[in-house]
């Protein structure tokens, strides 16, 4: 109800200050690339060839639209209009290589439908959109900005920024003194070291409401950059946000009042969180962060938040709430975000964040609400997917007494129930149920071969099994080869291997994991049918062990090994169809030691 009556509070404000809009209603201007050129531009057949020429005999209240084109000029507004494109994608403002502010606002107005390109990514001091009247609204919607040192620049006034799409930029929103903004279902997505996403901050009277907002960065080195930054503001509510892979991910500076952080998810980061003074944070799922949450304040307080794989959940003074929960959250597709992933942050049935969040907030569907991004008032209502559990990770085998012994890494899943463990004495062998040797809980087991004094190879494979018996995809394939001396101790061979891709077939990513019998120079590449090399996903030096690589035809991706994440860079799309992987590993002495290739296919 809280939320309910802010947004209802804000919404008037914002119906007040745009009553010109609906009060002046002077006159209605178009712009078209076809059009006569003939003021006073009343008509699509008199339309202005320029935008600037449209808006220079515009008065207070009126409406300027504009056909598809491109459109090469900035603009300066000094009267209160309401500018509005034909579409987000093809009515283009171009301002490359001109001046510092592609849109400059003297006023209040609205702007939407647009794709608008600042004078070049490179140019720090520019700004795409900037507002700099301390009384003025600006409302925006439905706009492209890419190409600047910022998205949008404000010192001043209010805001209301709804589906803005911003990519190659330097930060995002730079609002300061700022009374009161809303940012709601914006995407920005960046790749720069020491960049902001939202930068808000520097006056005490600031409201910040921050809703349903994509925000990712997958720059190589995140240290000092901020997802979303407030500094010095009164109240914040940030609220449904997925924020990931920044040097902090969420910092809150100097609050004068509350911060109220709920239902978002903060991942990938160096901090997920970073807060002084009084925040509530509540219903997050905080993930894969060094540092889930870092504070400064007793003021803090955490419940009723998922914490997964982060290397340390918090930093100081601040602990777990009573209902703080420390579990997978059981996403569809925890895939690390990346603009263009096939990442899907939708809760699989049995989650344990289903209806685990803070009782006061309901779901759209009347529940109690989830934990999590599409959990509150403001997420969605959608079936819980009962998929099967992922693989088993890194088996591996070796003897033990007599006995052959099999160990992996534990499944994550809620719902898990058992493992299956198969054995043939053929490699790639089948699993199917003649293969069956065990059913058990534990993630270790020992075999005893029918011929354990006898040479012979053995080769196993484990799955997973859930409460609804559904089962995962074989694990890697582990091998031992037992000697026939019946005094000696039997030898376990170590081995590299290159396993099959999973999924495969796949779209529109898939994983490809590998094992390394001792340390070397590891190069994994993929080839299409022509031999023609798409991308190299691995080329350095790796210690033994189990690994990890994500291939992705179409976007930025990064490899996860041991724990280790780490960025690798994108590259453009492929068709569909088979291709090769193949891993290459160079030993001691310059030496190679390991070469393998296998087939995977991409589906769309």
């Amino acid at each position: 109800m809280k939320q309910k009556f802010f947004f209802l509070l804000f919404l008037s404000l914002y119906i007040v200050n745009c009553t010109f809009y609906i009060e002046a209603q002077a006159t209605i201007r178009y712009v078209s690339k076809t059009g006569t050129n003939t003021p006073p531009y009343t008509s699509w057949q008199t339309a202005a060839d320029s935008i600037q020429k449209c808006i220079k005999i515009c008065g207070d209240g009126d409406t300027i639209y504009v056909a598809n084109g491109i459109y090469k000029e900035d603009l300066v507004i000094n009267t209160a209009i309401s500018l509005i494109g034909s579409s987000m994608d093809s009515t283009v403002i171009d301002g490359r290589g001109m001046g510092d502010f592609t849109v400059i606002f003297n006023v209040s107005g609205l702007i939407e439908n647009f794709n608008i390109m600042g004078k070049g990514e490179d140019f720090l001091t520019s700004r795409v959109i900037r507002s700099t009247n301390q009384t003025s609204l600006l409302f925006m919607s439905n706009c492209r900005l890419s190409q600047s040192g910022v998205g949008v620049s404000m010192v001043g006034g209010d805001v209301i920024a709804e589906k803005i799409y911003m990519t190659n930029l330097g930060r995002g929103f730079n609002l300061f003194g700022v009374n009161v903004n809303r940012i709601n279902n914006c995407i920005i997505i960046l790749a720069n070291e020491n960049s902001n996403s939202i930068n808000i901050g520097f006056s005490p009277n600031i409201l910040n409401y921050l809703t349903n907002n994509i925000i990712l960065n997958f720059a190589d080195n995140h240290v000092s950059d901020e997802g979303i930054y407030c500094g010095l503001p009164k109240k914040v509510y940030i609220y449904n946000n997925l924020i990931s892979g920044f040097g902090v991910n969420l910092y809150m500076d100097g609050i004068e009042d509350t911060a109220f952080i709920k239902l978002n998810i903060l991942t990938n980061g160096g901090a997920g969180i970073l807060t002084d003074r009084t925040s509530i944070i509540m219903n997050n799922v905080i993930s894969n962060n060094n540092i889930g949450i870092a504070n400064y304040s007793v003021f803090n307080k955490s419940d009723y938040n998922i914490f997964w794989k982060n290397n340390h959940n918090f930093s100081t003074i601040i602990a777990y709430g009573d209902s703080d929960i420390v579990a997978d959250p059981m996403f569809i597709n925890d895939t690390i975000p990346v603009f263009g992933g096939s990442y899907d942050f939708h809760l699989q049935k049995y989650s344990p964040a289903i209806d685990k969040g803070d009782p006061s907030i309901i779901d759209v569907d009347g529940s109690r609400s989830d934990i999590g991004l599409f959990g509150g008032p403001l997420g969605e209502s959608y079936t819980y997917q009962d998929l099967a559990p992922k693989p088993p990770r890194n088996l591996t085998a070796s003897m033990d007494s007599g006995l052959v012994h099999l160990k992996w890494n534990k499944n994550s899943e809620a719902d898990l129930f058992r493992y299956r463990v198969y054995r043939d004495t053929v490699p790639d062998f089948v699993y199917d149920t003649t293969k069956i040797i065990a059913v058990i809980s534990d993630t270790t087991f020992y075999d005893d071969p029918p011929q354990k004094f006898i040479s012979g190879n053995y080769y196993y494979k484990i799955t997973a099994i859930d409460s609804a018996y559904h089962q995962s995809p074989a694990s890697e394939e582990a091998h031992i080869n037992i000697t026939g001396i019946p005094e000696a101790p039997p030898i376990v061979v170590e081995h590299y291997n290159l396993l099959q891709n999973y999924p495969n077939p796949f779209n529109p990513s898939t994983i490809i994991p590998y094992r390394l019998k001792a340390p070397g120079y590891v190069k994994v590449m993929v080839y299409n049918l022509l031999g023609e090399q798409v991308k190299v996903l691995v080329n350095k030096y790796q210690s033994a062990g189990y690994y990890e690589v994500l291939f992705h035809p179409t976007t930025t991706e990064r490899q996860s090994a041991e724990g280790k994440i780490e960025f690798e860079t994108g590259y453009g799309d492929i068709v569909s169809g088979i291709y090769l992987y193949r891993i290459e590993v160079i030993g001691e002495g310059n030496i190679p030691v390991f070469t393998d290739m296998k087939k995977m296919l991409l589906v769309k």
